[in-house]
C-alpha cells in the first residue's frame, strides 16, 4: 500500500454528521453562518484570547492580510517558503525582497532584515518554518524602530506555543493554512488571526466583498468559508492535543531510527518553545543524496516532497538577489512521511530503506 507524504485526519463520521443535520435544518450554508462563528469563537479560545477570521484558505489569508495593513512599495520575505508567501506579495503589487534565512531552522534571518530596508520598505512577511519560530522579538523590535507591519505566515504554525504565548498572537497580523494536509484542517481554509479590533473589523469586510447586508463600507474580494468547512474544524479542534502527542512519538522513532546517520534536522535551543511537529523534513549532504533516497523510497511506494523547493528567488517570474543559505538547503531538504495515523512500523521500514539507500 502506497505511504504519502501527508494525510489527512477524517473524524468519526457520525460526529460530522451530527453537524451536517444542522446544517440541513437551518438551510444556512455560507454567509458567515453559526458554524463559522462558532469555529471563529472556539479558534480564538485556543489562541490565547486573539480575534480570528476564518478564511477560503490560507493564500487568500495573505492576500487579504497584505491588503489590510495598506502594505505598498516593498515586503521583506523569506526565500525558504511555500510559494504562495512570495505571490501574494506581487498579487498585491507589491515588490518582496528576500532576506536569507538562517541555518538551523530555516526561517529569515532577523540579522540580516535591516540591512535590506529601503525608504520603499513598508512591512515584513516572515514564515515560520515547518511550525519552528522566527526570531519574533528581534522581528518586531526592528519593525518598532522603522515603523514597518509585521505579517506572519502560519501556515505551519498552529499549536505552537513561544515566550508563553501562541506563535499566532505575533506580528500585526498571522495567517493560516487549514488545508487538508495540515496539523488542523477544514478540508478547504485558513484564517487570518489578530489582537486588534478594529484590523478584524476591516479583515471581515475585506474578506466579505465589503459589504454588511445592504451597507457597503468598502472594497472587498470573496475570501469567505461554508458551513461544511467549518464543521470539519470544529470536529478535529479539540483532537489538538492527541494529535501533537502522536507527532511527538513518530518524530522521536524517526530520529531513533535514523540516528547515526549524517542528517541535519532543523532544530530550536529555545526552552520556551512548544512545538507542533507540523512536518519532518530531513537535510541530506548533497542534492545527489537527496535523490537518492527520494526516487529510492518511491519505488518502494513511499512518497515524499521536496518543501521547500526551489529558493523562491530563483521564481522564474520573479528573480531575487541571491540567497545562498536559502538555495543550498532547498537544493538537499526533503520531508518524509509524517501524519498522526502513521504507523511506527512504517516509520521503521522507511528509515531501514533511508539507511539501505545510503549505505
Amino acid at each position: 500500500m502506497t505511504i504519502n507524504v501527508t494525510k489527512a485526519y477524517l473524524p468519526p463520521l457520525a460526529e460530522y454528521s451530527a453537524y451536517l443535520e444542522g446544517i440541513w435544518e437551518r438551510g444556512w450554508l455560507t454567509n458567515n453562518g453559526p458554524l463559522v462563528q462558532q469555529l471563529e469563537m472556539e479558534l480564538s479560545n485556543h489562541l490565547d484570547g486573539s480575534l480570528v477570521q476564518f478564511t477560503g484558505n490560507g493564500t487568500v489569508a495573505l492576500q487579504v492580510a497584505i491588503k489590510a495593513l495598506d502594505l505598498s512599495g516593498e515586503i521583506i520575505t523569506t526565500p525558504f517558503s511555500y510559494v504562495a508567501t512570495t505571490t501574494a506579495i506581487l498579487w498585491e503589487n507589491c515588490t518582496p525582497i528576500f532576506v536569507d534565512i538562517e541555518d538551523h531552522m530555516f526561517c529569515i534571518d532577523a540579522e540580516k532584515i535591516e540591512a535590506a530596508i529601503t525608504p520603499r520598505t513598508t512591512g515584513i512577511l516572515a514564515t515560520h518554518v515547518y511550525g519552528y519560530p522566527c526570531d519574533v522579538l528581534a522581528i518586531e523590535e526592528i519593525a518598532r524602530r522603522h515603523n514597518l507591519k509585521v505579517i506572519y505566515d502560519g501556515a505551519h504554525a498552529f499549536g505552537v506555543r513561544v515566550h508563553g504565548r501562541s506563535l499566532l498572537s505575533y506580528g500585526d497580523l498571522s495567517t493560516c493554512s487549514f488545508h487538508a494536509t495540515k496539523l488542523f484542517h477544514t478540508v478547504e481554509g485558513g484564517a487570518i488571526v489578530m489582537n486588534d479590533a478594529e484590523l478584524a473589523r476591516k479583515v471581515g469586510l475585506y474578506k466579505s466583498f465589503g459589504h454588511v447586508g445592504d451597507e457597503y463600507f468598502t472594497l472587498g474580494i470573496n475570501g469567505k468559508n461554508s458551513e461544511f468547512h467549518a464543521a470539519m474544524g470544529l470536529c478535529n479542534l479539540p483532537r489538538i492535543p492527541e494529535f501533537i502527542a502522536a507527532r511527538r512519538e513518530l518524530s522521536a522513532a524517526y530520529k531513533s531510527g535514523l540516528s547515526g546517520i549524517t542528517l541535519q534536522f532543523p532544530e530550536s535551543t529555545d526552552e520556551s518553545l512548544e512545538y507542533n511537529h507540523a512536518y519532518f523534513p530531513v537535510i541530506f549532504e548533497s542534492e545527489e543524496q537527496m535523490f537518492r533516497v527520494k526516487d529510492g523510497l518511491a519505488s518502494n511506494e513511499i512518497n515524499t516532497r521536496r518543501y521547500f523547493f526551489p529558493s523562491l528567488n530563483k521564481l522564474p517570474y520573479h528573480i531575487g538577489a541571491d540567497c545562498p543559505i536559502s538555495e543550498d538547503i532547498s537544493q538537499r531538504v526533503l520531508c518524509l512521511p509524517f501524519y498522526q495515523q502513521l504507523a511506527h512500523e512504517d516509520v521503521r521500514r522507511i528509515c531501514q530503506l533511508i539507511r539501505e539507500l545510503l549505505a
